[in-house]
């Protein structure tokens, strides 16, 4: 019989041998069942790649081939987009409204629009081609959908009733409010540090008003129009 000591010393080498039998066992398993990356998918090719590949940028980059007309554009949303924006992008129901609103951004009600607030036309392009219509987005052929974002522009009066969209005249359309667009934080830099000295005793802090009864808490959570301050 062995002693513990010995069987102390024999105990690492055992050990060893175990653990090189269990990865040699792994390695060959692995290795008898492994094709490729587990087996599935393949690499995607040029043509699938472009067909995600359908972002437009400001400047133009990414707009397809391909033109449509403002008359186009207005058969084309009479029979795709009326249903939820109105005929003349005046809204229906809870869908949102597509034209007018002009000189409202600075009141109490603005009206965010298309040719009130978007800041750039080929955004209405790619969102079109991306989530439009409804029901069915991404449906709508190139060039349908440069007839839609026509006719929507001509219904904000951006453009003339002679406007053919494509990818060279659409980048040159300067929407109303480009220039209000702030591309930069106008907030200043501020670097708040700890009081560490001189700290006021939370003890001694006194709330002497609060916003109850100053009329700024509406009573309820129901519609703006119909809220009733305290």
């Amino acid at each position: 019989m062995c002693s513990l000591a010995e069987r102390r010393a024999t105990l690492p080498a055992m050990l060893f041998a175990a653990g090189t039998m269990a990865s040699t066992m792994t390695m060959g398993g692995a290795s008898a069942a492994e094709p490729g990356h587990y087996g599935y998918g393949k690499p995607a090719t040029p043509q699938q790649v472009a067909g995600w590949d359908i972002d437009v940028r400001p400047d133009g980059t990414g707009l397809p081939s391909g033109s449509g007309t403002v008359s186009r554009g207005a058969d084309v949303f009479a029979e795709q987009c009326a249903g939820c924006h109105g005929t003349f992008g005046e809204g229906a129901g809870r869908y949102p409204m597509l034209a007018g609103g002009a000189g409202t951004l600075t009141q109490d009600r603005p009206q965010k629009t298309v040719g009130s607030f978007w800041p750039y036309a080929t955004t209405l392009w790619d969102y079109i081609n991306r989530a439009q219509p409804f029901s069915a987005p991404h449906t709508l052929s190139a060039n349908d959908v440069y007839a839609v974002t026509a006719y929507i522009f001509n219904l904000n009066d951006v453009v003339g009733n002679k406007f053919v969209a494509d990818r060279n005249s659409l980048p040159k359309v300067k929407m109303p409010n480009r220039g209000a667009f702030m591309w930069r934080d106008p907030r200043p830099h501020t670097h708040a540090k700890e009081c560490m000295k001189d700290c006021a005793n939370p003890k001694q802090i006194e709330i002497k008003s609060t916003a109850e009864g100053k009329d700024v808490t509406p009573r309820t959570t129901g519609p703006l129009d119909e809220m009733q301050a305290k």
